[in-house]
């Protein structure tokens, strides 16, 4: 990039006189100095380009000497005028010199090099830093959801492993199975989980054996209704991210509660996620909350606000004694 600016650059003055140069036989004849000479001040500049990028600005402009840079600019200025004067007697001796023009020309190219530098430095600079600053933000992005899942999956366990407990002491014949699914979900959880997404076939799987889980637990006290509908196979979600609202669903929509129903809804259609999970519960009980209480729907709102942003809608509706979620995340 940085050679073909520079060929651009100094090939224009060769192209606009060029056709000028074969009419004029003194032009043909002092062609070959005139390459010469511009090809000496051409690299006197390209050199002044980069030095100032990297060692004047540094040292200078970032320390906030603005008077030692000022007085560096005067000597590049001077030196590059007192190397044109040079070099002009030293290729073509006898000649007079135009020191007006020259001068002006100088200054003019000084200028402009300087300028292109200086922004050049500024936004490179710029640019390196906006890079650095986004490569931390998706470092801590990594390292705060990593934390949001670790925390959702003991959660998790907790409330599986209590089940199993309560299977175990009614030596219930659905033990073993139970067993079964949860060694299916625990394998889910440890090595399939940990990627950036998932399909979400993987991940409704998950949560059919979640429920089919708690289905055998509660039996027929509770009705449970499912419903999962994709039209296609290859849409990918963040892992774990939907089991939060179904946990809470079986934790507050039962117990003493007067004809309990869980009802859970997915449909992925057309880039669109529409899931929802409602429960009746009691609003008069009074639950004495442990430590983790409500860490999962804490948890699953921010991974919901890091990953998706505005490309997501959660809504959640408290009343007349039903909880109500519902969820929409655009999959594209």
């Amino acid at each position: 990039m940085h050679i073909l600016a520079w060929a651009l650059l100094f090939s224009l003055p060769v192209l606009l006189t060029s056709s000028h140069t074969s009419e004029n036989p003194q032009a043909v004849k002092d062609e070959p100095v005139d390459i010469f000479y511009n090809a000496c001040m051409n690299t006197w500049w390209i050199l002044m380009f980069y030095f100032n990028a990297y060692r004047i600005i540094p040292r200078f402009l970032y320390t906030k000497k603005y008077w030692g840079f000022a007085l560096v600019q005067a000597i590049i200025l001077v030196t590059a005028y007192v190397l044109s004067v040079t070099l002009f007697h030293f290729l073509s001796p006898g000649k007079i010199f135009a020191s007006g023009p020259n001068a002006l020309f100088t200054s003019f190219t000084f200028l402009f090099i300087i300028a292109a530098s200086t922004a050049y430095r500024f936004v490179a600079d710029k640019l390196k830093d906006d890079k650095l600053k986004s490569e931390k933000e998706n470092s801590n992005l990594k390292t705060e959801l990593s934390l949001l899942r670790s925390q959702v999956s003991p959660h998790f366990m907790f409330n599986v492993l209590n089940n199993m407990v309560a299977l175990a002491r009614k030596r219930s014949d659905l033990l073993e199975p139970s067993l079964i699914k949860l060694s299916s979900l625990m394998r889910y959880m440890l090595y399939e989980s940990d990627g950036e997404k998932v399909f979400l076939d993987r991940e409704t799987e998950y949560l059919q054996s979640y429920i089919d889980l708690q289905q055998q637990r509660f039996g027929n006290k509770v009705k449970i209704t499912v419903d999962f509908a994709t039209d296609k196979d290859s849409y990918r979600i963040e892992p774990m991210l939907l089991i939060p609202f179904v946990e809470n669903a079986f934790k507050h929509g039962t117990g003493l509660i007067e004809n309990p129903y869980i009802n859970i809804r997915l449909q992925a259609k057309e880039n669109l996620l529409f899931f929802s999970v409602s429960n009746r519960y009691h609003p008069g009980s009074q639950e004495i909350k442990d430590k983790t209480s409500g860490i999962g729907l804490t948890n699953v709102k921010r991974r919901l606000s890091l990953l998706y942003g505005r490309l997501h809608n959660l809504q959640v509706t408290d009343g007349n004694a039903i909880f109500l979620i519902t969820l929409q995340i655009n999959l594209s």
